[in-house]
């Protein structure tokens, strides 16, 4: 089985993908002129503004929704995997990712926003799945994108989670795997079967919660290190292009290792953030894309950061070389994951390492697990909207379910290769979706920096715009949208053309 798995990662983590993340990250930052540092503070005021309605959640609801499919056992696990397989040089093109993807994020969660609609409940839903079928045209595409999520999301990435709970909780509590998974299950299963108002209320309490703890200790950690901070940076930048000794001979490595686990973590151009983005109710679409732009920054930016600095600046990981070889093996029988981190924090704080990334990674864990559930159940609901199949959202809950059960006492080798395959999927059939579909979000964005500048509170006319099939806004939404004169009308022609 672990022989299949690697084998058809390689193949979907080929190198065309890896620079294809990059690529794709760079030409949207050109596209929209680097709106990842010109809005950082738009994005930091539009966070915590708009209410939730009836059909749609707030910004915060959806900023936090998708924060807990982001950060995730990626930002804990991943990162050591990353330093063990590609050095310390891996965390600077995991940074690389996260500024890149930002701009990728707006360009889907906008997408997501323009092409949304309610499903049976009143309730809005969208992603790839219903901007590719909407604004390509392209049905099957669509269908290929829904099914692939459903199962990736629905069946292979909740186990990574699982897998990284039930490893934390066994290290720092000795209790079983087989344990761990049967309360992570309950527990799921008391909130997944209460609907997305329930998933949005509960993560928006508990991920601001856990993200900052996490990082407080980690600067707390760093605090108590600094002099060796600048040695750290250093180490972290020089060996990304291998000039640091004994790191050169894997610096194709570091990058690879680098963007895998970017995407792995931030999921920019995955595909999975547009869902959430898409449930929020907003007055322009390109609200929404700021805000899970900057999404991203906290995702990588700030928790895979607190992870890389605290396992590297107290010493506590080891890289392998191309042949399996240890370059630096500092954590003699410890393999990457969790137990990086743990060995950590408790070379700083004794008696409490364990016991605190086994919680933070539960709470990372569980709550991707969550958005993993929506993401999923949102695709599922796309396939329903002609014919309605009600016990199939029902199969997907019990589905999920089983997988966490069974990624919880796979091995960590296995559960990673099995994500790995259901994030490669998505990410190449999204960023395919998203070039083809650009406009209509660089068009949106425009309209809103336009009617910024007007002093206005943008709000969106997609048949102004020349956007069709955006139905929620001119059907449902019916806005009044703000004149933003001839030369924004002007200029959405000429990107049309």
């Amino acid at each position: 089985m672990s022989a299949l798995v690697d084998a058809i990662n390689g193949y979907i983590w080929s190198l065309p993908l890896i620079y294809l993340c990059l690529g794709v990250g760079l030409y949207f930052s050109l596209r929209t002129r680097f709106l990842q540092v010109r809005h950082i503070k738009e994005m930091v005021r539009l966070m915590f503004k708009g209410e939730s309605s009836p059909a749609g959640i707030s910004s915060f609801q959806a900023l936090a929704l998708s924060l807990s499919g982001r950060v995730g056992t990626g930002n804990i696990a991943g990162v050591a995997t990353a330093i063990t397989f590609g050095g310390p040089g891996a965390v600077f093109w995991m940074w690389v990712v996260a500024f890149l993807g930002a701009g990728t994020a707006f360009i889907e969660s906008t997408l997501a926003q323009i092409y949304k609609e309610k499903d049976d409940n009143g309730l809005y839903r969208g992603g790839p799945a219903y901007y590719i079928e909407k604004g390509l045209g392209i049905k099957w595409f669509a269908w290929i994108f829904a099914f692939a999520t459903i199962i990736g999301c629905g069946l292979l990435l909740p186990g990574v989670q699982a897998n990284s709970i039930a490893s934390g909780i066994e290290n720092a509590f000795g209790i079983p795997t087989s344990v761990s998974a049967a309360a992570v299950v309950v527990l799921l299963g008391l909130i997944i079967f209460g609907g997305i108002k329930r998933i949005a209320h509960f993560t928006q309490v508990v991920v601001p919660f856990m993200a900052l703890g996490y990082i407080l200790v980690a600067f707390v950690i760093i605090i108590m290190n600094v002099s060796q901070l600048p040695s750290v940076i250093s180490l972290i930048v020089g060996s990304a292009f291998g000039l640091q000794a004994g790191f050169g001979a894997i610096l194709g490595l570091a990058i690879e290792w680098g963007v895998k686990r970017g995407i792995y973590s931030n999921e920019a151009g995955q595909g999975t953030g547009p869902h959430a983005a898409a449930a929020a109710e907003v007055s322009h679409p390109a609200k929404q894309g700021l805000v899970q732009s900057f999404s991203v920054y906290i995702d990588t930016l700030f928790v895979c950061s607190a992870t890389a600095f605290m396992v590297i600046i107290t010493g506590a990981y080891n890289v392998m070389g191309k042949a399996g070889e240890a370059i630096v093996e500092k954590l003699p029988g410890v393999s990457a994951g969790p137990g990086y981190t743990q060995a950590a924090v408790e070379s700083v704080m004794p008696g409490f390492g364990s016991i605190f990334v086994a919680v933070a990674l539960f709470f990372f864990a569980f709550t991707t697990i969550l958005a993993y559930y929506y993401i999923a159940e949102t695709n599922v609901a796309y396939i329903n909207r002609q014919v309605h199949r009600p016990w199939l959202i029902f199969a997907l809950k019990i589905a999920l379910m089983a997988s966490v059960v069974y990624g919880a006492v796979r091995t960590a080798e296995l559960a990673w290769g099995l994500g790995d395959i259901g994030v490669g999927l998505m990410a190449w059939l999204n960023i395919v979706a998203i070039l083809l579909l650009q406009k209509p979000a660089l068009i949106a964005l425009k309209d809103y920096e336009a009617q910024k500048a007007k002093g206005l509170d943008p709000t969106f006319d997609p048949t102004k715009l020349g956007i069709k099939n955006a139905d929620h806004w001119v059907k449902d939404k019916k806005p009044k949208a703000a004149q933003v004169g001839d030369d924004v009308v002007a200029d959405a022609e000429a990107e049309r053309s």
